[in-house]
């Protein structure tokens, strides 16, 4: 059985029955984390995909087979993508200094540079053997031996150098025998794949030179490069019964000593002196206990010396460790090049009341049967966690201090939890684990900061990143009771940015040969200029003939503008209120206390950006209700002739216009607060359903007290929505159940089959009810992700 899961639900583990017949030996995830890859000791390879793109539903379609020949190391080919991060930049306020993309090719390219998709595998016999993904969809494969006297090899690792060029590290498990090097060469030739292996210079490990420790630790088991774009560097692991040794070597170019015959030789002009690769070792620990597993950091600092001195000045330590797990249940950080411990994890085993370290070795007895320690373990992609598996089947995940528990002053740890949030935001990985270490106090600082850095990128950094930003900061905004409401505001905000875009994409220019700006630039310009109040007089100034629409398109659209009206509806009822809690923060700031609850909404009170899109859209729809007047948004009014849109466009235009100069925002007058004020005796208010209920782990780990979890039985926090300040997120059992995204209701028990998003708690149907192309559109861009950029994940009907 294959076991997936998402760190944010645990116990929502997906089972699949890998159909393979042996033990399965190697798991392996693609960059993207959408594919699996899973080898077994009958030599079978399997390769798992998303179905539909959901996190918890697999199926495999591709795969290959080396029949008897068991898989002991497995790799996807390199991409060719690599960045490193800079340590020494990160008081920079450029994200390209800060990260910067390195040079490296591809394990494989395609017409175009393109890198071609596939896997790569050693077997027990010393064959590697490799396959292809071509475009069409078939599968390529080939093998070949590592080098023409076949051995039996016992461990493997496999890395990719700068030149799209393989190295296999491979050995046969006796600390006495070298451990080998082959570069490996893949290429297509006449439609075939075609290998070409070539031997590298190997090494015999320290401690078996070594006169006292030559028969202490005959077993080699653990070979691991230290990271797999770095084919210099590998670390080794030699044990016994008894305890272990480990060892870091580095691949060194030397010059080559030249015989007293040829020195006095006049040397040829631009002659160099003969050089040669060797491996040299950089450190080695004291004997250890036992090791069970070990883990490499992934996170891609550079490690030149000025990034190193930087790291150790700071105090930070994120990609600098390695991790060990031992026999006695325990975890040892240790630094990658010098090999000296960071820091050290005490499992469950050993009592966590007592820690071992407190007193002499002889005094302390031994637990009674056999220890649980870690059968395997993995960093997160930043080192802020660690997950591992136990041998009693339990999945462990740990927290990583960024500092590895040194003491450091809010100031700095903020600073190194927003470098890696900007990692995050540029790369694109998941920041769920740098969440784990922002506490409730935090929160508010670091949604300031990162603002501050992300205002100051170019112009084209900033339009690429502007979903990804607000969705960092609707999960920040979620981890605090205080800032809670922030995070429906930023979820609404990506909404309306979607929604925005979407109708601005259905206008055409009316004449082939229009000048450079598109009718939706040209929307957003006249509506900057126009500061009108009435809505008409700021129509006239379009030019209607480019929102020609056919009927229906904006007929199936009109859930969306539903959205945007009742939106809009919302913001100006609520303004009274806003207002009086924006007076009542500001005298507590005075006081120093903390603020009144703030509601949903008030983010977009000063948000002068948001406000114009409402207002843009606004005329959009009045253009489009002309042409169709079935696409309009409905309003419940108290009167027959009250034109709603146009009440609503008017204070919406006055409180635009208090906020739209973002360095000096004015507070709304009291006239306009006094006609917000009777908006609810006119027209009826939506409750609007804001946020989806987040029932992820993340919130809940913010305490110093490990959760006990249990796999299949959801985890809920007794009293969680008791809190007044989490009512926004709290909704009775009777209430209509939403789809977020296509902004229908489904009914107080939805029988439709949903998806949820792992991150947000976003619901939305699995299946389309709409017919049109228009909405089906709409649909498609969130086929992969959320909103937020999260994953999908199934929910059962009865649940959603």
């Amino acid at each position: 059985m294959v076991h997936i899961i998402d760190t944010e639900h645990p116990w929502d583990v997906y089972s699949i029955n890998s159909g393979h017949g042996e033990v399965i030996s190697c798991l392996e995830w693609d960059q993207s984390g959408s594919r699996l890859l899973s080898a077994d000791g009958d030599g079978q390879i399997k390769c798992w995909a998303m179905a539909d793109h959901l996190v918890n539903s697999w199926e495999s379609s591709l795969g290959s087979a080396e029949d008897g020949d068991p898989i002991i190391a497995l790799s996807w080919l390199h991409n060719g993508v690599k960045l490193a991060l800079h340590v020494e930049m990160s008081g920079s306020t450029n994200f390209g200094e800060k990260f910067s993309r390195v040079k490296f090719s591809p394990s494989l390219t395609l017409f175009g540079g393109k890198p071609m998709e596939g896997w790569l595998a050693v077997t027990v016999s010393g064959l590697v053997t490799v396959s292809l993904l071509k475009p069409n969809g078939q599968l390529l494969t080939a093998s070949e031996s590592l080098c023409r006297l076949r051995g039996r090899v016992a461990l493997a690792d496999i890395a990719f150098t700068g030149g799209g060029n393989i190295v296999v590290a491979a050995t046969d498990g006796s600390s006495s025998s070298p451990v080998q090097f082959y570069k490996v060469c893949v290429s297509v030739v006449n439609e075939k794949c075609r290998i070409d292996t070539e031997l590298l210079p190997s090494l015999f490990m320290r401690c078996t030179t070594d006169p006292v420790r030559r028969d202490k630790y005959p077993a080699v088991t653990h070979l691991k490069f230290l990271t797999r774009e770095n084919s210099e560097q590998v670390l080794l692991c030699a044990s016994s019964q008894m305890g272990s040794i480990v060892e870091c070597w580095s691949l060194r170019k030397e010059g080559l000593p030249v015989n007293n015959i040829f020195q006095h030789r006049s040397p040829v002009v631009g002659e160099k002196q003969p050089t040669i690769l060797k491996w040299r070792i950089l450190s080695a620990t004291n004997d250890l206990d036992r090791v069970s597993a070990v883990a490499l950091p992934k996170l891609p600092i550079s490690i030149s010396n000025t990034d190193l001195k930087v790291a150790s000045d700071t105090k930070f330590c994120p990609g600098l460790g390695l991790a060990l797990a031992f026999h006695d249940g325990s975890i040892q950080i240790l630094h990658r090049l010098s090999l000296h411990t960071m820091g050290v994890f005490y499992g469950s085993s050993s009592g966590s009341s007592q820690r071992p370290g407190d007193e002499p070795a002889i005094k302390r007895q031994r637990p009674g049967g056999p220890t649980v320690h870690f059968k395997a373990l993995q960093f997160s992609w930043t080192s802020l966690a660690l997950a591992g598996v136990d041998n009693h089947g339990k999945l462990h995940m740990i927290r990583v201090s960024p500092s590895m528990g040194q003491m450091l002053d809010m100031n700095t740890l903020l600073r190194h939890l927003l470098f890696l949030l900007e990692y995050c935001m540029v790369t694109g990985y998941d920041w769920w684990d740098v969440l784990l270490h922002v506490q409730p106090g935090m929160v508010h600082n670091l949604v300031e900061k990162l603002h501050e850095e992300y205002m100051r990128q170019n112009q084209a950094l900033q339009q690429v990143l502007s979903t990804r930003i607000v969705a960092v900061k609707a999960s920040l905004c979620k981890l605090s009771s205080a800032t809670a409401a922030r995070a429906c505001d930023f979820h609404a905000k990506l909404l309306l940015i979607a929604i925005s875009s979407t109708l601005k994409s259905l206008l055409r220019p009316h004449v082939l040969n229009t000048p450079d700006k598109s009718p939706g630039d040209r929307l957003a310009e006249i509506c900057s200029k126009n500061t009108d109040t009435d809505i008409d007089k700021v129509m006239i100034n379009l030019k209607t003939e480019e929102f020609v629409l056919d009927g229906p398109p904006l007929q199936s659209l009109q859930q969306l503008i539903q959205w945007v009206g009742d939106f809009v509806l919302y913001l100006m009822a609520n303004l009274p209120n806003q207002v009086a809690t924006s007076v009542g923060l500001s005298q507590h700031a005075e006081k120093g206390c903390i603020g009144s609850v703030v509601r949903p909404g008030f983010g977009f009170l000063r948000d002068g950006w948001s406000l114009g899109m409402l207002r843009e859209m606004m005329v959009m729809i009045r253009i489009w209700g002309l042409l169709k007047p079935g696409c309009l948004p409905i309003y419940t009014a108290t009167s027959d002739n009250q034109d709603s849109m146009s009440l609503l466009f008017r204070l919406l235009t006055k409180l635009w216009l208090c906020s739209r100069d973002e360095g000096h925002p004015q507070e709304p007058d009291e006239p306009l607060i006094d006609e917000c004020c009777l908006l609810p005796s006119q027209l009826l208010v939506p409750s609007m359903d804001w946020l989806p209920v987040n029932d992820g782990i993340i919130c809940k780990l913010q305490g110093k007290h490990p959760l006990r979890l249990q796999f299949g039985k959801p985890y809920s926090l007794p009293g969680l929505n008791s809190t007044p300040q989490v009512e926004v997120f709290s909704r009775s059992p009777g209430v209509q159940r939403m789809d977020h995204l296509r902004c229908l209701y489904m009914g107080v028990c939805p029988t439709e089959d949903s998806k949820a998003c792992t991150r947000c708690g976003c619901v939305t149907m699995l299946r389309s009810p709409n017919k049109t192309n228009a909405m089906k559109q709409w649909e498609q861009r969130w086929i992969k992700n959320c909103l937020c950029g999260g994953l999908w994940r199934r929910i059962p009907s009865t649940l959603s």
